[in-house]
């Protein structure tokens, strides 16, 4: 071994224990938060696959930054790692060893060259600055270096003075990128890797969607999260792995429309906020649209939202809860679940609601219902058709539950249509009628929990006393919270969305249909039934089977854009640039469709207030009616 490789290797070395004493320093921060229940020998065990393959599953939609991060983090680690393996005489005395460490180093210079090549002379908008445009220089540097010294080494001292070069290089390089370690973009490399051990979602690694929110406590001294300590510890280190890449910023329809959130700045402000007399001033990022003033200061024990704080209450309320941010984040942040936990203090404790969604909460605080209407009033909109009830009839095959958009015209319209398909398939259903109430969804999307809470306690209690298999519903808000957020309250229920329920039928032979007209369809896929739910097959083979021509909007499936629905953004009104609806109907638009098929009342609200020229919108069962009506046309008359 060279004296300039052992010198590498020494200088290494010290690199590796200032990095620990940093990482050790920023980790103490996250000890403010609150205890976590988390299988640490099971996170470690998962650490390789879910970094190497469902972290990267992500990063490779972008394929430049999944090159550029394999070849920078992969040659940094590994020649560094090497390097430090060198220490041990008989690999230190191998120059084939040192090649291989040159070999790695190459890797690690190629990739941080990529680093730079994309972030100058002139970075993408949704990157950040100030430190991370120093980040490439740190790289190149501390790879170079050690490049030349390396491969000194393998050549047995051939080149001398550029090793003792490549040493001071390497170790200015190297202690640049060991500073970033507190605050700047190298924190992402250490706290990613605590973050993916100890995810508060776990299952997500596992296959599973992972996306009901977790019960909280009502019996707590504080309900929902006011100060950084309020969060689960292992909630603060996902805010820390953050690498402010910016997917989630491009994502994020509330972004889009110029309301005042960005989910990367959100998750910034977050982070920013567990250090002690914390600001948000280094923050080099793109800021919230439209911005509400706030003072940018916080610590461990200060307030998050206000005025005086670190994050406006706008910037929540803007929020859809669309996880479209959660489902671009390549570390897996839970970023709607911050924000949930972030209102449930603003609402429960106190009680700072925008103005007009106070008065639905109130609502269904004493009427079961947001819009305070009768309950029996739900089935108003079968005027003219069969709904029998289950209190009638006691049990039957498929309970079908009518959501609250049953009292709205426009989704009475899509209810008419099922309900009429569910006859001619010869279904055995029924509906609650006045026992059916509010399921809960808007409540505790708003952060007002007790109210979810009874009101999930109270439908159970109802749908105990009937005899059904499965339930039925053409609201995928309501499917979300009976199939996955009615679980930790004791209802385990099989619910199927009417989508999927068609498809089961026109399968089975149950519902003939005929083909529609000759026409263009796009599909608007919502998020609690497409991300939320994983439903994104069934209701487009249901267009299928009705011949319709089906274009796919550059924003779909897992990736699509939302309606500005959900979350309880309609009634928060939180006012923007643009409106999100708006912006969903220009991309369904761009595809040349004639038709825009949805599969949910929200998204038929918000997509049918498009104004001026626009495709029609028809939910699905409307649709599939058409062409069960266009194949009964068809069926030869009765012999007489």
């Amino acid at each position: 071994m060279t004296d300039a490789a052992l010198s590498l290797s020494l200088v290494i070395l010290a690199l590796a224990l200032i990095a620990a004493a940093m990482m050790v320093r920023r980790a103490r921060l996250w000890r403010i938060g609150k205890p976590a229940t988390i299988d640490w020998v099971a996170g470690l065990l998962a650490l390789p696959k879910r970094y190497l393959v469902d972290v990267h599953h992500v990063v490779g939609r972008d394929p430049y930054a999944a090159r550029m991060h394999a070849l920078a983090a992969g040659g940094l680690l590994g020649g560094s790692a090497l390097a430090l393996l060198a220490l041990i005489p008989p690999l230190g005395a191998s120059r084939l060893f040192w090649a291989a460490i040159a070999l790695a180093f190459a890797t690690a210079f190629i990739g941080g060259f990529m680093v730079g090549r994309r972030r100058i002379p002139s970075k993408p908008t949704r990157l950040s600055g100030g430190r991370f445009q120093r980040l490439p220089f740190f790289l190149a540097g501390y790879s170079l270096g050690a490049l030349l010294v390396a491969l000194d080494a393998a050549l047995g001292g051939a080149i001398w003075p550029l090793a003792w070069l490549g040493l001071w290089l390497a170790a200015a390089g190297g202690f640049g990128l060991v500073l970033q370690i507190d605050r700047g973009p190298m924190r992402h490399a250490f706290a990613g890797a605590a973050h993916l051990v100890a995810h508060p979602r776990p299952g997500r690694f596992e296959g599973q969607l992972a996306t009901a929110l977790a019960p909280l406590d009502l019996d707590t001294p504080r309900l929902g999260a006011a100060t950084p300590s309020d969060f689960a510890f292992n909630r603060l280190i996902g805010f820390d792995a953050c690498i402010q890449c910016g997917r989630c910023e491009v994502a994020c329809p509330a972004f889009a429309a110029g309301q005042p959130l960005n989910p990367k700045r959100l998750i910034q402000d977050l982070a920013a906020s567990l250090q002690p007399n914390a600001t948000n001033a280094s923050y080099a990022g793109s800021p919230y649209p439209n911005a509400r003033p706030v003072a940018g200061i916080g610590g461990p024990a200060k307030p998050i939202v206000g005025a005086g704080a670190m994050i406006h209450p706008d910037t929540l309320w803007s929020c859809t809860t669309c996880r479209a941010c959660v489902e671009e984040c390549p570390m897996m942040i839970e970023h709607v679940d911050a924000i949930v936990e972030l209102r449930r203090f603003q609402t429960l404790e106190l009680g700072a609601l925008p103005p007009k969604a106070a008065p639905p909460l109130t609502e269904m605080r004493y009427a079961d219902e947001p819009g305070g209407r009768p309950l029996k009033a739900r089935t108003d909109f079968a005027a003219g058709l069969t709904l029998p009830l289950i209190s009638a009839k006691g049990r039957a095959e498929v309970l079908l539950w009518l959501g609250e958009g049953a009292y709205e015209l426009r989704y009475g319209r899509t209810l008419r249509a099922l309900v009429t398909l569910l006859h001619r398939a010869g279904v055995d259903f029924a509906v609650l009628g006045e026992e059916e109430r509010d399921c809960g969804d808007l409540a505790r999307r708003l952060g007002d929990e007790a109210t979810f809470q009874r009101l999930a306690r109270e439908n159970i209690a109802t749908l105990s006393r009937y005899s059904f298999m499965r339930i039925l519903t053409a609201d995928p808000h309501a499917l979300h919270a009976l199939r996955n957020e009615y679980r930790a309250f004791g209802g385990a229920y099989e619910v199927v969305h009417h989508a999927a329920f068609l498809d089961e039928l026109v399968a089975a032979g149950r519902l003939p249909l005929g083909a529609l007209a000759e026409a263009r369809v796009t599909y608007h896929d919502p998020c609690y039934l497409g991300r939320y739910n994983g439903e994104f097959d069934a209701p487009r083979r249901l267009l299928d089977r009705l011949g319709l021509e089906r274009l796919e909007m550059e924003r779909s499936g897992k990736r699509s854009m939302c309606c500005g629905g959900g979350g309880g953004a309609p009634v928060s009104d939180i006012e923007g640039e643009r409106r999100i609806p708006d912006l969903r109907m220009g991309q369904a638009a761009a595809t040349g469709a004639a038709i825009v098929a949805v599969a949910c009342p929200q998204c038929s609200a918000m997509l049918e207030g498009v104004t001026g020229e626009r495709p029609q919108v028809a939910d699905i069962a409307e649709l599939v009616l058409m062409a069960a009506d266009a194949a009964a046309t068809l069926q030869p008359a009765p012999a007489t």
